[in-house]
């Protein structure tokens, strides 16, 4: 098997999208962690939860959303529950499962974290470069996300009316 290196220009977008998302990704987390205590994985879920029916998800199909392993989203529920924005409780439809549900005070973090949220994201990258370009990124990346995803579309990144 012949190896298919990177060209220069490949190599150079490479190494652009590795240290672009790290510092990306570590300023949206302090921003949230600094000004709302919750941090941008809790975050995702606390919006994946709020726009789920009656806020809640069972925890097998929330760890599919937010694309974690189940121990993981295990954990960080649990660390959510004692801080008061989640609780758990068992399946109406089958006892076996696990539902994870959205607080009111989990709602609330929300609300209130969301604002600064969109503005680190705006101010880190959307305001950065040209509109097509932000076109250019989703539609990778929505590209990326269906090749390597292990389930059906996202329906975030591949809406009905899309």
């Amino acid at each position: 098997m012949t190896t298919r290196w990177l060209d220069p220009d490949q190599q150079l977008a490479w190494r652009a999208y590795i240290v672009g998302t790290t510092l990306l990704l570590e300023r949206l987390d302090r921003d949230l962690r600094d000004n709302h205590q919750v941090s941008l994985p809790e975050y995702e879920i606390l919006v994946r939860l709020s726009e789920a029916p009656e806020r809640r998800l069972r925890m097998a199909e929330l760890a599919d959303s937010v694309k974690n392993s189940r121990s993981r989203i295990t954990h960080t529920i649990a660390r959510m529950e004692r801080e008061g924005l989640v609780d758990r409780a068992q399946c109406d439809s089958d006892g076996r499962g696990v539902n994870a549900h959205l607080t009111d005070a989990g709602s609330q973090r929300l609300v209130a974290a969301a604002p600064c949220h969109v503005e680190s994201v705006r101010a880190c990258l959307i305001d950065l470069v040209a509109a097509d370009d932000v076109a250019a990124v989703g539609r990778v990346f929505a590209a990326v996300a269906d090749e390597l995803g292990t389930g059906d579309r996202d329906p975030i990144l591949s809406p009905a009316s899309a």
